[in-house]
């Protein structure tokens, strides 16, 4: 199991692929003009698609859900109460987050929702660490 630390590494790297990710799908930057846009000020971006879209959500998703769990995982360090069941938590929350991103570009409402609740679960536990 990872430590609280190397998860918050390992979460801001993700959410920082997402961003990456969404960010090129948006700006087409494979096809004509992608390249320029990717350097401008993208002021003329063309439509997104629907994958495009998906990608924005999720890593706009990703971001909220990363300043909680940042906020949780230091408090949790700074009350002395790192425990076990926080690592697990922030371990449950990291592995459901990345396996969330896939479903969610694929589209797959119900299951992506599952998992998303799988990752409060995490932050919830880590939570817990603070009062049990």
């Amino acid at each position: 199991m990872m430590s609280n630390s190397t998860i918050l590494v390992l979460s801001a790297l993700l959410t920082w692929l997402m961003l990456c990710t969404s960010s090129g799908l948006r700006i087409q930057a494979r096809k004509p003009g992608g390249i320029d846009r990717a350097f401008g000020n993208r002021d003329d971006l063309p439509e997104p698609t629907p994958l495009a879209g998906r990608a924005d959500r999720a890593a706009r998703n990703m971001v909220e859900n990363l300043a909680m769990v940042i906020a949780l995982v230091a408090a949790v360090h700074f009350a002395g109460r790192a425990d076990a069941q926080s690592t697990l938590g922030a371990n449950i929350f990291f592995w459901a987050r990345l396996a969330f991103w896939p479903c969610y570009l694929a589209g797959i409402p119900y299951l992506r929702t599952a998992i998303w609740l799988v990752s409060l679960i995490g932050m919830a536990m880590i939570a817990a660490a603070l009062f049990w």
